[in-house]
Parts: structure tokens; sequence; C-alpha cells
């Protein structure tokens, strides 16, 4: 495991195949294609910075790596993809073995180089507020807090734009503090670069705004009969924004930042009717075709894409509200331009205030935006590219790279990433076109990286229930699964008790069997909107946390003991000790009976149980640290055992003790469900496995 670490920490790359197989037909047999999961700009130690241009090859436009073969006496490198002889240019004239340039060092497999091209005048960062006023004063209340905080954590060389919708769109100037101006569009239909133009005759951004217009910040004055949802006009008022800034400042760093908080009832976009009893789509609406809005939003909404990745701009959506506000038909346009999401209750939930803080605050966590970023990808001629899942947009540049199989943004060798951070990852689908040759399958094995490939299986398994209409990801998952163990485990044919798996694929179908009972594929008790939400998040993160994702850590803390992992099994609770789990969206802190008996009593604010008052604080210090590191910040949930909240804890946990078990638990709990257990589902896979 640690050679894979340490290559992520090296490259930034993490592959589920290290030792790649030979053919096609030794590709298809590995069940988990042949992909990588990629982060950009991670954060690499000792990362040399070459202050000239990178030398490219003359044939295929690759650059001079250390693979290349180099011949130093007449002065030729080889690429490693075509073979194209490349003569050194005049400057590496100097170039011999004990005189290498860095880029051709064996460890320096990554490098930057500072870019010389003439890049023009350096245009300051834009940010365009996108603000939703249909909501309660008190939600208004907070939304102005808030913001009224992020302006003063704005770049001061900034350019910013604001926009409030209701019924109508209004664009407001903030050049004139004593004399307020705004401009208003209507909320039933889009707005084209040329009518903004005609119509606003034309004002630029100002830099940095007075709080002003944000403490003026009012509900939408239009009635609303008490039988009826607020007319929301949320996909015009983003129409208005992309024109405003292609009008204004196309090609540069600009985001549309949108603060929504309901359903968007008026005009493009709109996801739901104005009459309360007309309910918001669910999942079961979208299976059945009876949803008559969906569709038509999200083809809007995927107009808006293209025009912001054309533009080169960026979409962020912070959705407070209780109910849908249409994330899953604005998925298209914050997916594809590379945007954040956050999803929260309220705007006065912490999961909302601190993640936005955490976009503007400078510290050793901060995101660090980045914008505009190309892509491209270059493969020897027995390797195509299928496609890429994650925050980016196909170029459309067609190749003979390209593979005639497409999974998410495919059929080019370039794509554009309007928006990316520090952490922001790519997974990266290949296919092997070679027909014959050597059979490698039995070393394949030996590369194999079971956190990789189960994040890999849950892209793959995401991006599938989203575009293929009667998809069954619990059967995929399964026949997967089995393929693999059949192909990779030693047994002997038709005896099950025989089967066991190398130290390399042991956990993986674990990993499986959680991902079967994961957010992402058990949709049932979530909305539209939190299921894109979820796959948004999971989309853009790093193998690491896909697993916590997939796989939740807990940790139990206890008097006989430090903390220590323990299995997501229900037999971890005990009434004498508190858990901690991590689902990346939830930290949960657990108290058992006694523990929250004891707590009630107040034992920990007597001098006699400082321990006690010890054990209750260390699993908030480490949720704490949990927090601060993560992106977007996660919801704190404190619960007693046999409390209602309980149910975050339990419906994570493997059910080896249910309701209907022979074996009672051994003073810890039981879970009411007909789900299957971890071993259950292992006998099930060792009896199909060894047919």
């Amino acid at each position: 495991m640690s050679e894979f670490l340490d290559l992520e920490a090296q490259d930034g790359i993490r592959m589920p195949w290290n030792v790649i197989p030979g053919t096609r037909e030794n590709a298809l047999s590995c069940v988990v294609p042949i992909s990588a999961i990629y982060t950009p700009l991670k954060q690499v130690p000792d990362i040399p910075v070459l202050p000239y241009s990178p030398l490219r090859c003359r044939m295929c436009r690759s650059i001079l790596n250390p693979f290349s073969i180099v011949d130093y006496v007449a002065k030729i490198w080889v690429c490693p993809f075509c073979f194209q002889r490349n003569h050194f240019p005049q400057h590496y004239s100097s170039i011999s073995e004990s005189n290498l340039p860095a880029e051709l060092f064996p460890q320096y497999t990554t490098v930057e180089y500072i870019s010389t091209a003439e890049t023009g005048p350096v245009v300051p960062p834009v940010f365009m507020f996108v603000v939703d006023t249909c909501m309660i004063e008190e939600e208004i209340g907070y939304l102005k807090s808030a913001l009224a905080q992020v302006v003063e954590l704005l770049p001061d060389n900034s350019l910013v734009g604001f926009i409030t919708f209701g019924t109508y769109v209004q664009v407001h100037e903030l050049g004139f503090g004593l004399l307020p101006k705004s401009y208003v569009f209507k909320g039933t239909k889009e707005v084209t670069k040329d009518e903004m133009l005609d119509q606003m005759c034309f004002f630029a951004g100002k830099r940095k705004p007075t709080t002003g217009v944000i403490e003026e910040l009012q509900k939408d004055p239009w009635p609303v009969p008490a039988d009826q949802r607020a007319s929301r006009c949320t996909g015009a008022a983003l129409s208005v924004a992309a024109s405003l800034l292609g009008v204004c400042v196309p090609g540069s760093g600009a985001r549309i930042m949108a603060f929504v908080g309901g359903p968007s009832t008026e005009g493009p976009g709109s996801i739901v009717s104005k009459s309360l009893l007309e309910p918001i789509r669910s999942h079961k609406d979208l299976d059945k075709d009876s949803a008559p809005l969906y569709d038509k939003a999200v083809k809007f909404y995927d107009q808006i894409a293209k025009q912001l990745v054309h533009q080169g701009h960026v979409l962020d959506v912070f959705a407070c509200a209780v109910d849908q506000v249409g994330v899953a038909e604005m998925k298209v346009a914050i997916e594809k331009t590379g945007g954040i999401v956050v999803l929260a209750e309220s705007f006065g939930h912490s999961v909302f205030k601190d993640s936005l803080l955490r976009i503007f605050q400078s510290s050793d966590n901060d995101l660090g935006l980045s914008f505009n970023g190309i892509l491209e990808i270059n493969c020897s001629k027995d390797v195509k590219i299928q496609g890429i899942i994650g925050p980016c947009a196909s170029l459309e540049k067609k190749s003979p790279l390209s593979s005639d199989t497409v999974i998410g943004q495919g059929n080019t060798s370039a794509w554009k990433m309007c928006g990316l951070d520090k952490k922001t990852s790519l997974c990266l689908v290949y296919d092997i076109a070679k027909k014959d040759g050597s059979n490698t399958i039995g070393q394949a094995a030996s590369g194999f990286d079971q956190e990789a490939a189960a994040a890999v299986m849950a892209h793959l398994v995401s991006f599938k229930m989203e575009t293929e209409a009667d998809f069954d990801p619990i059967r995929w998952l399964d026949r997967a699964l089995i393929r693999l163990c059949s192909k990779f485990g030693d047994y002997q044919k038709e005896t099950p008790s025989s089967f066991s798996l190398s130290p390399r694929i042991s956990i993986f179908p674990q990993f499986v069997f959680n991902l079967r009972r994961s957010q992402f594929v058990q949709v049932f008790n979530n909305s539209p909107d939190e299921t894109a939400y979820f796959r948004m998040v999971l989309d853009r993160e790093d193998v690491t946390n896909a697993v916590v994702m997939i796989q939740p850590s807990l940790i139990s803390y206890s008097f006989q003991s430090g903390p220590e992992p323990v299995l997501l099994d229900v037999t971890a609770i005990a009434a004498d000790k508190i858990l901690l789990l991590d689902s990346y969206f939830t930290a949960v802190i657990f108290h058992g009976i006694t523990i929250s008996q004891w707590r009630n009593a107040g034992y920990q604010d007597q001098q006699d149980h400082e321990v006690f008052a010890q054990l209750l604080k260390s699993p908030h210090e480490e949720a704490d640290t949990i927090i601060r590191e993560r992106f977007p910040v996660p919801r704190l949930v404190v619960c007693d055992q046999y409390g209602s909240q309980a149910r975050f804890l339990l419906a994570k946990l493997n059910p080896s003790v249910t309701y209907n078990s022979d074996n009672s638990s051994h003073g810890g709990d039981v879970i009411f469900t007909d789900d299957v257990s971890f071993q259950v589902f292992m006998d099930h896979l060792m009896r199909l496995a060894v047919q």
C-alpha cells in the first residue's frame, strides 16, 4: 500500500492497476478498467520549477521526460510515445550524461515550467454574487452577515458584481453609494448578450464594493398566496450573470456565486410549478419519467454550461433550504465549469457559513483556487482514452488517441478546467488497443491498488446510474466483483471453503459491500438534489477522501485504551465507549448509554473525574481537526445510544447483529434491518466465485 501512496505524493496519481495488462483481452478480463485518479495541482514537495519552455516532440507534441531515449553524442532524443527522433535546440548543447537538465532526472516525473508565452495583462479576479431574495427575513439576515464577512476577505483588486433575483432579476450598479441604481430584467425569459448591451448601455463591475448594497438587501416584495410557492427565477438570474460576464470579462478567471434558498418556479430552468399541491420531483418521478420540467431544465443548464466554458467562467452554487432547490438540474453546469457546490439546511448553518469563509480565507487548508486550466493527455499507440469523469469539459479535440467507447467527457484528448483547486481530482479511463501479445494477467494482481479501484468503481457506477436507462447498479457491482474474485482468487472448483484472496485484493470485497450500501448507489431516502450533491463531491475528490465516503472510518474511545480504529460493525457499540464516525459529509460523535448517563449527571465537572472529562473532550478535538481540513465542511452530529440521531451511525454499520439474529449482542446494539451482513455477503461471493 505504501508504494501507491509514495507515487501519489510524487505525481498526484493513483491507479487501480500499477502493472498494466499488455492486451485488450487481458485488460477486459481485469474487470476494473485501466484508469487513474489524478490531482493536477497536488502540492508536491521539492517539485522543480524550470524557468524555460518545455521541449516538445515535433510529431505528437509530448514533452521531453525521464523516459525519453537520449543520444548525447548526436544531441538527439527519441519520443517514448511516437518514437520520433528530435534534435535538441541550441541551448541544450552542453547536455551530457553527467550534465542533465532537470526534466531528465529519473526522480522528476512531474515538473513545472514557468510559462514564457506572452499572456497579456493580468486580469484581476472577478466575483459575481447572485442572491435569492425569496426567503424569510431570518434566512436573509443570515445570508447578509455571511456575505458581509466575505466582502471583507476579497482581494483588494477584485472586481465584483451583484445580482438579486425573485420575481424579477435586478443587476445592481455598485458605483454610487448615495443613489442606488439597478437594471431590472424579466424573470420569465433568458437574456442574450445583445439584449444586455442594449439595456445597460454599458457599465463595468466595481472593485471591491461597499457593504451598503448587502445591508440594504430585502425580501422580494411581491406577495405570495398561501397555497403557492414564491415566484423565483433562478435560471433567468444565472443567464443574466453569464451574459454579463461574457460581455465584460470574457476569458478571465470569473466566478458566479449563486446563493439559492428554494426551488426555481419561474422562467427557464424552473423545476416545479408554483402550486404547493404539486410536490418537487423525487427519484421515483425521474425513474417513471413523470417529472415534466426536469429534461427541459437540464437542457437549459447545459446551454449555460457551454456558454460559461466558452467564456472560461465558473458557476458555484450554495443551496440552503429544507426542500430541494434544483441542484440535480444545475449539476451539468456546476460540474463542467469546475464549480463548488455546498448543500445545507439553512444559511445560518455552520456547513454553509464555514464552507463559504474557507473559500476566501488564506490558511494552511485554503483551497488555492485556480482558473482556466487546459489538460492534455498523450498516450503510446496501444493505449486509447475513453474519457474523464470529473469537473472538466471536453475541448472536442478529436485525435487517434480517442477510444470508440466513451465514458464521461470523451472523444477528445484535451479538456478545459474553468475552475480547479489544490485538491480537484479527475478519474481518467483508458482502453488497451493492442490485439495480441503475451498473457500478463498474472502479474497485474501484484500492482493492484484496492483503494483506487474502489474509488474508480464508485465513479463508474454513479456515472452509469445517471446516463444509462434501466441500469441496475447492485447487479453490475456484484457481477464485477464475482468476475474479479474468480479471476484472481485461489480456490478449488466448486469448493467455497477453499476460496482465498491475496492480501493485495482481500479488502476490495469489503469496499464493494459498503459501496452497495452507500448514498451513491442507494438513492432511497435521498432527494435527487442530495444524490447529485454527493456525486459531484465524489467526482472532484482524491482516492483517500473517496474511500472515506464509500467506507467511513470509525474510532473508539474508552477508559481501557487510547483512541483506536475499530471495525465498521454494530458490535463496535458498547455502553462504556464513545465512537467517532467520519463519513466525509458527516462527523458523528456517539456516546454509549452509560457514558451519556454519567455526562448528564455532570460527573465531568467534578474534580475527581478529570479522566472522564478528557474522555468526553478527545473525540471533539479529533472531530474539529477533521472539520478544519475538509471542504465542504462536514456536518457535526453529537448523539447518544438509543437517541433519535443515533441513526446517522447505525445506517453506516455492518448489520452483523439484527433483530432476527441468533447471536445476541454483547452489551452492544441491534440494527432493525433486513439488509445482509458482510459475512453473508462473503459467503455468497465465495460460493459464486468458485463455480
